[in-house]
């Protein structure tokens, strides 16, 4: 993992994170193809955590197959690994950050941490 200087976007230095707006790339499922999208990404412990209401997306099947992952954010990009999260109480934490006010908080999500290196 890199120095908290080489990744300036990880904001949180508290325990509550942050949210804010990335570009993911996966590597297609099927096509071996790079698959670029712009998500909401929540800030927590110096992890990243993607998420989604179900499955029915490229980028959370890609990276539930092929766990390489980089994030860019103000033009630079940073490698990371992902994988599936099943503890309960931090996706409901997840969930708070990313939808902090929001009746979606309370919805089960799917939750993908992101270790960088």
């Amino acid at each position: 993992m890199c120095n908290k200087n080489d990744r300036d976007f990880i904001q949180s230095s508290n325990n509550e994170g942050t949210s804010f707006i990335v570009l993911l790339t996966t590597i297609g499922r099927k096509t071996g193809k790079k698959h670029t999208v712009a998500l909401r990404v929540v800030d927590y412990h110096n992890k990243l955590y993607f998420s989604r209401r179900n499955s029915n997306s490229d980028w959370l099947q890609n990276m539930l197959i092929n766990s390489m992952v980089v994030v860019e954010y103000n033009n630079k990009m940073y490698h990371g690994k992902s994988k599936l999260i099943n503890n309960k109480q931090l996706m409901r934490k997840i969930s708070e950050i990313k939808y902090y006010g929001d009746m979606r908080s309370q919805e089960p999500r799917i939750i993908l941490e992101v270790t960088l290196f």
